[in-house]
């Protein structure tokens, strides 16, 4: 039950700070969060301090806990990105999600051309035939779970642990774009194609071709998302001088 409370009052806040419904510079105090969210204060303070993780809150002695900017919030943390999706900041997330991917996941195919042992790759392949045929039958839920696990696959099998380090914040994405009905019932038959290509030339250490076809789903998926975010704004992060 503990836990439970802990998970409603992080999701409560969270989600209101990155909607803007508590905007930068508001101030909220331990004793009014306890009455208003009905919980104890272990528990707000559990919530404040996963908050605090993720750079969207801090505490200040005798002011109270003031949210932050979206300049400091973890853009990488998953739950970040989760909330953003489910706020008006969407396209915004959708679009410095895509071009991340548009320069790592190239690189990482390339690379696991190179370096990937030969379990994963064939494991690639067999992930890669089953997601076309997910997505030719239109079975969503499916296609979600291997779409996630092809990409997965491909940073892990990279051998860069950093590009590894980044499929949760990949699976929010494929995840939040289904959720949010983002994602066609049957995926495009080229861009299912282009998955197989991708498994394919790592499977047969082509590299090239491997980051050629990679290229391609990572360009189709920005041309399908470009309407999301025209307009919307982007984060300037000041630089320590």
């Amino acid at each position: 039950m503990t836990s439970s409370l802990h998970h409603r009052a992080i999701e409560n806040l969270g989600t209101r700070i990155i909607s803007g419904e508590l905007p930068a510079g508001h101030i909220m105090l331990a004793e009014k969060l306890e009455a208003e969210l009905k919980v104890s204060r272990s528990v707000v303070r559990e919530a404040v301090r996963v908050l605090q993780s993720l750079g969207l809150v801090e505490t200040t002695k005798r002011v109270g806990i003031r949210v932050l900017p979206p300049s400091r919030w973890n853009p990488f943390d998953p739950q970040v990105i989760r909330w953003r999706l489910a706020s008006n900041a969407r396209g915004a997330q959708l679009r410095s999600l895509a071009e991340l991917r548009s320069a790592v996941e190239p690189a990482a195919a390339e690379l696991a051309a190179q370096n990937a042992p030969a379990p994963l790759r064939l494991e690639l392949v067999d992930v890669a035939h089953a997601m076309r045929d997910a997505g030719q039958r239109g079975e969503v839920p499916r296609f979600l779970e291997l779409d996630i696990q092809f990409h997965s696959l491909l940073l892990s099998g990279s051998g860069n642990e950093m590009f590894a380090n980044l499929s949760g914040q990949v699976a929010e994405t494929l995840t939040g774009r289904t959720v949010h009905g983002l994602m066609p019932d049957h995926p495009h038959e080229a861009a299912l194609q282009w998955h197989v290509d991708v498994a394919e030339a790592i499977a047969r250490g082509d590299a090239g071709a491997a980051r050629e076809a990679s290229d391609k789903i990572m360009r189709r998926t920005m041309s399908q998302m470009s309407d999301t975010w025209t307009e919307q704004p982007r984060v300037f992060i000041p630089v320590n001088r």
